[in-house]
């Protein structure tokens, strides 16, 4: 057995060990989600908080880790006699990002099925954390589908199981523990809020720390047994104050000063539901009983909605995660302390109660991004466009500041025709490891999704012949079956953004920043991956490589200036350089090109507009699906990008026709027109 990192040789990181521990007090409080940048050491105390929970006492032999004093009465390894009890190691379960729904949840173990005719569940990783850790490394990155079952999981603390003949439930109360790098993209809101608590990390900008840093990680890679032992007296010291702690949790009184102040610090944060006024409650009371206390004081409630909030408030995936704390302060001090309550701490900034540093002195989340405490956020007031920023005429014109994006709206549908092979995802149809079954096949290679159905099909005939005596079914290679199955996938949406001069008057080029943004948003729903092309003046820039982090593309987009001449031709030609590397990279994940544009070309060559045009063949050739969206306006429109998007081989919308609810006026107008036409 491999030797872990000791948590307390963690150097620094204050507010995520205190999360972690704060979960080992009281695993109620939900978990953690740790955000930062690649190299921080996030993975290496999550894996060692295991070492330090106390051992859990189970029913011996039972495969979901039944509690011998209330067993599981639905356990499908039940029912349990009394006795048989053992302890064990709690148990840190790491969930791959590439696993399959198989091996999460649990599925019909076909051996036994096939060659003993009999129906056996055999458990997947759901049913091996109960009772303990799951862990989940770059949880950003985790299909759909698993993330499904992690939801059902967390809300019902049970794991059901109903496919290939198989009916089972069983128990799946575990502490989620989820790390992600926020460039890699963001998660879905329904499992963000499934986390009890989320801490930012980020590499300390301290020389001495980061040589401290250096030097335990090189003692500790070249003896790791010597090392840890070490640290041994201060993880064995740690270790006593969880299980005492843990003792102490059951005593600690929650005042009802304690509850105004939480439920009055979640409504002025306007968070949804009342998960957040449970969680903080339940952090502040493992707070005080970590300190010592039988009494949560209003310390303790700060410290909490510093812990439990800063994931909550974010109204949408570009929303920087974080709290006011100038806000919180003001809505805390409404509630005077009553002597009992809220008793402050003598010295809020001095050691823990051990008389260091280090995880009991952690300071929530660190200053960030909020409601009107980002330098330069909502503090510039609206001004007139002067004469630099004012319209310029067509195809001219200098470098105008970046303007405000208007307020994103639901998108119409767009997608990629066809049925692909791409990852999992929300947009086009694609065959899939998961989805509705369509059919069966034979397989190519390994087989990784049996058609039992099929399979069984495909067999009896030859049972006879085979000689089959007993009640297992003789099966023989060629009679298996893989199941084809059908979902969706996620795309590459390429935007090709013109930042030219005729697109340059204020309003216009706010309204296509927030469509812009739209896709965006509903790129980051249906689980694409996004860059951005942009083109004005004398070329064409690709201003965000493509990636899953639309965050990214959402602040370049905020960021682009406008000006210049309109290479229409080039922006094109880079889109279509960008798509060729990228079909290398990842040939299974298919393309959608979305110009935005009004379709004009003053610029890239002599003849402009004949360049753009036979740039738009090039990926009609390719065969890229492409959609225009045609931001011209006024009274006159020349129809340009409607021309443009044959080129493409693909179809233009207005800026108009992009929203889903104009999409949905349309069509019931034409309803009535239909009902009308048919009563006359």
């Amino acid at each position: 057995m491999s030797t872990r990192f000791p948590f307390t040789a963690v150097v620094g990181m204050d507010d995520l060990r205190l999360a972690l521990l704060l979960n080992a007090v009281s695993p109620a409080v939900g978990g953690v989600l740790v955000r930062g940048e690649k190299g921080t050491a996030k993975s290496t105390a999550v894996r060692a908080l295991a070492e330090l929970l106390p051992e859990v006492a189970v029913v011996a032999g039972c495969r979901f880790s039944c509690d011998p004093a209330s067993p599981d009465p639905g356990c499908p390894d039940g029912p349990h006699a009394e006795g048989g009890a053992q302890a064990r190691p709690a148990r840190m379960v790491e969930l791959p990002v590439g696993a399959s729904e198989d091996r999460l949840v649990g599925a019909l173990d076909i051996e036994k099925a096939l060659a003993e005719g009999v129906k056996a569940f055999e458990p997947g990783l759901l049913a091996a954390a109960h009772r303990g850790i799951l862990y989940v490394d770059e949880v950003n990155l985790l299909s759909d589908h698993l993330i499904d079952h992690l939801l059902d999981a967390a809300a019902m603390g049970a794991s059901h199981v109903e496919r290939e003949g198989v009916s089972v439930r069983h128990a799946a109360r575990f502490l989620l523990v989820g790390t992600m790098n926020p460039e890699e993209g963001e998660l879905r809101p329904q499992l963000l809020d499934r986390f009890g608590l989320t801490v930012e990390v980020a590499a300390s900008r301290d020389p001495r720390e980061r040589v401290e840093v250096v030097r335990r990680r090189l003692a500790f890679e070249d003896d790791p047994a010597g090392f840890a032992a070490r640290w041994a007296g201060e993880e064995a010291a740690l270790r006593e104050r969880i299980v005492a702690a843990r003792e102490l949790l059951p005593k600690v009184v929650l005042g009802d000063t304690a509850l105004l102040r939480i439920a009055a610090t979640c409504a002025a944060f306007e968070v949804d539901g009342m998960r957040a006024d449970i969680v903080m409650a339940r952090t502040a009371t493992a707070l005080a009983a970590w300190a010592g206390r039988d009494e949560v004081t209003g310390d303790d409630v700060r410290q909490a909605a510093l812990l439990a909030l800063p994931h909550r408030r974010r109204r949408n995936p570009f929303d920087a995660p974080g709290l006011d704390e100038d806000k919180l302060d003001e809505t805390l001090e409404q509630f005077e302390d009553d002597g009992h309550d809220d008793e402050p701490d003598p010295d809020p900034d001095g050691p823990g109660p051990d008389g260091g540093g280090g995880p009991d002195g952690g300071g929530g989340v660190p200053p960030q991004a909020g409601d009107g405490d980002a330098p330069g956020a909502g503090d510039v007031p609206e001004e007139a466009p002067s004469p630099a920023q004012a319209p310029a005429p067509q195809g001219g014109g200098g470098e105008r500041a970046a303007v405000k994006a208007a307020e994103p709206f639901r998108t119409r549908m767009l997608s990629v025709p066809g049925v692909g092979d791409g990852a999992a995802g929300r947009r086009s149809r694609a065959r899939t490891e998961h989805g509705r079954t369509t059919g069966a096949t034979r397989p190519r290679g390994a087989l990784t999704k049996l058609h039992l159905a099929a399979t069984v099909r495909a067999a009896a005939p030859h049972q006879r012949a085979r000689g089959r005596s007993g009640a297992g079914l003789v099966v023989r290679r060629d009679d298996l079956r893989q199941a084809v199955r059908e979902g969706r996938e996620g795309n590459l949406v390429l935007f090709v953004v013109d930042a030219s001069g005729s697109m340059a008057a204020r309003k216009r080029m706010g309204a296509v920043k927030g469509a812009v943004l739209s896709l965006l948003l509903d790129a980051y729903q249906r689980r694409d991956k996004v860059g951005l092309v942009t083109f004005r003046g004398r070329g064409a820039e690709l201003a965000l490589p493509p990636t899953s982090s639309v965050d990214a593309a959402a602040a370049r987009l905020e960021e682009l200036p406008t000006g210049g001449r309109t290479p229409l031709s080039a922006g094109l030609l880079r889109a279509h350089d960008v798509l060729r590397v990228e079909r290398l990279r990842d040939p299974s994940r298919r393309p959608l090109l979305v110009v935005v544009t009004d379709g004009r070309a003053t610029g890239g060559g002599p003849d402009p507009v004949g360049l753009a045009a036979r740039a738009a063949r090039l990926h009609a050739a390719d065969g890229t699906a492409a959609v225009v969206v045609d931001c011209e306006a006024g009274p006159v429109r020349l129809g340009l990008a409607g021309d443009l998007a044959r080129d493409l081989g693909g179809t233009a919308v207005t800026l108009d026709e992009l929203r889903a609810d104009a999409i949905a006026g349309l069509v019931r107008e034409a309803q009535v027109n239909r009902s009308v036409r048919r009563a006359a």
